[in-house]
């Protein structure tokens, strides 16, 4: 909108003033920013509260005789704009202002800070409180209008509603653990370790907002929730589902509490570290085929925004290059581009109540930002970035890449660590050899980083400085160890016993092409080696030819 639209807003807003929704200041430079947070949770509450989109905060007009008098805070537009993240920073759930308007009239200047309305059935807090208004006072967030609020998605939010037959029994001690310390992390500042532990469980599910006033709920199962509970939640299968898609094959479901098992789903993952050799470089990069944190990021986003009424499972499909994150819902509010830059946030959520919860135990850290999150975390390893797929109706399909597809792509990104996101986006489909917009590909041409005509685009060679070596497998970390130390245990478990040759068979076709002969000899022997001083397992052959199996105690326990 033009700057004359903003002014016959700020007319209007003056003329036809309501109290709870709208504040005007004089507010001089010096205006604290801990004010303007606790006024940006108050306006948003009552936007909530008055079923407005919207609520206001204006400087430059007198609070009393509602004339603009203009203000003189923060004339530079950098540090103007840089409240957004400033506010962002201390609310929760992380939100800011939709726009930050600067406008001129009669000489004067004014700032129209536009305040999103809180999401339906989640108040906004600024460090760690609550607050309201009552008439022109600023006040704290009464228990009514707190409940008010959160009990709007109890009618149509399917993970709010409470499981009447559950009882605390029905959950899982460990994730409750989980969730006390995950919480305590979330708000250090604001309670002590020991206090938190001496909250009885009821206390702590509802502070957590896992329960409606001590009862459980549909929530509480899912994240918490024992396997065997899972019947509470019927006909939801309440599952996530693993499978491997290469050479060889294999599933296995996860059940509640979805708090505990997306972690051991994560072990599952293969991931080993991959090696990038830039140009002019005897040191090589090393980065991981998977980030955890994006795994995790993806996996809980499924879970948060899955449709549960359709009652379908979640599906994790590993292939040899990347892993599908499969969940049954559409896009619930815009498309995945959107949030990509991460400056929209969702006005709503289908499962409001779920993605509260989540929030508080960390699960996910900023509500409406898990899609920005997961392309800079990808940026920063050098990778492709995600890719969605909608084509299916109802269904949301995230592609998490553990592949380098383009070389000049990743040395690129080595070699300019400051390039701005918009530019790795536009990078990223000129790799992928997906079409640009004009504006994309102006930006590109003009920094030198793109080569060629349209549409037949690629990256610029001499920014990226390519060898003939670019990149290399490399498998060597722990975990890796671990997934070919349980092919061994399981082997013996399923045979009995096993000769070193049976072992090669099972192992050397598995290991990375980049190990020669003797390489893969001496990694074999060393797991052997590892399983044998853990006691797993024991040598009933001789030194020579040793043959194979599991140690009397660990056969018990089998």
């Amino acid at each position: 909108m033009a700057d004359s639209d903003y002014i016959k807003i700020l007319r209007n807003l003056i003329q036809t003033w309501e109290n709870e929704v709208i504040e005007f200041k004089e507010a001089n430079d010096n205006f604290p920013t801990s004010d303007i947070g606790k006024y940006f949770s108050a306006l948003s509450n009552e936007a909530n509260l008055k079923k407005k989109e919207h609520a206001w905060l204006v400087f430059g007009v007198h609070n009393k005789t509602r004339k603009i008098v203009g203000t003189d805070y923060r004339l530079e537009s950098e540090r103007l704009q840089g409240l957004k993240m400033q506010i962002s920073q201390n609310t929760e759930p992380t939100v800011t202002f939709r726009n930050i308007h600067e406008v001129f009239t009669d000489g004067l200047r004014v700032i129209l800070f536009e305040i999103p309305s809180a999401p339906i059935g989640i108040p906004i807090s600024w460090n760690g409180h609550y607050y309201s208004r009552s008439g022109e006072s600023l006040v704290s967030l009464g228990l009514n209008k707190l409940d008010e609020i959160r009990k709007q998605t109890a009618a149509s939010d399917w993970t709010a509603k409470v499981v009447d037959e559950a009882r605390l029994e029905h959950l899982d001690p460990d994730a409750i653990e989980k969730a006390r310390e995950a919480y305590g992390e979330k708000y250090s500042n604001r309670f002590s370790e020991s206090e938190i532990k001496k909250w009885s469980v009821p206390v702590f599910l509802d502070r957590a907002r896992l329960t409606i006033a001590g009862k459980i709920t549909r929530t509480t199962l899912i994240l918490l929730g024992k396997k065997e509970s899972s019947h509470f939640l019927l006909p939801y299968p309440a599952q996530i589902t693993w499978k491997l898609v290469d050479k060889e094959r294999a599933y296995e479901h996860f059940a509640p509490p979805f708090l505990l098992s997306t972690s051991e789903l994560y072990q599952k993952i293969r991931n080993y570290q991959i090696r990038i050799l830039p140009e002019n470089s005897l040191i090589p990069v090393e980065v991981s085929k998977y980030k955890q944190r994006v795994i995790l990021e993806a996996l809980h986003n499924c879970i948060a925004h899955q449709d549960y009424t359709k009652n379908s499972r979640i599906i994790v499909t590993e292939y040899a290059d990347k892993l599908s994150f499969e969940n049954v819902g559409s896009f619930y509010e815009g498309n995945p581009e959107d949030y990509i830059a991460g400056t929209k946030t969702p006005h709503s959520y289908r499962n409001s109540f779920l993605a509260q919860a989540m929030a508080e135990l960390k699960m996910i850290d900023t509500l409406g930002y898990g899609i920005h999150e997961m392309n800079t975390e990808q940026a920063k390893r050098f990778f492709p970035l995600p890719d969605y797929d909608l084509s299916e109706p109802g269904v949301v399909k995230v592609s998490i890449y553990g592949k380098i597809f383009d070389p000049a792509y990743s040395n690129l990104l080595i070699q300019n660590p400051d390039l701005a996101l918009e530019d790795i986006i536009a990078l990223d489909r000129v790799q992928k050899k997906l079409p640009l917009t004009d504006e994309m590909i102006k930006r590109l041409r003009n920094a030198q980083l793109i080569e060629g005509r349209k549409p037949n685009f690629h990256i610029s060679l001499k920014v990226a400085k390519v060898t003939d070596k670019k990149v290399d497998y490399v498998i060597s970390r722990p975990q890796d160890d671990d997934y070919y130390a349980k092919l061994i245990l399981d082997y013996l478990k399923s045979f009995g016993k096993a000769t070193r040759q049976e072992i090669n068979e099972l192992l050397l076709k598995k290991l990375s092409d980049t190990f020669d002969d003797l390489q893969k000899d001496n990694k074999v022997k060393n797991l052997l080696t590892k399983l044998r001083r853990s006691g797993k397992i024991v040598n009933e052959g001789s030194r020579t030819s040793p043959v194979w199996k599991l140690a009397e105690r660990n056969f018990k326990k089998k």
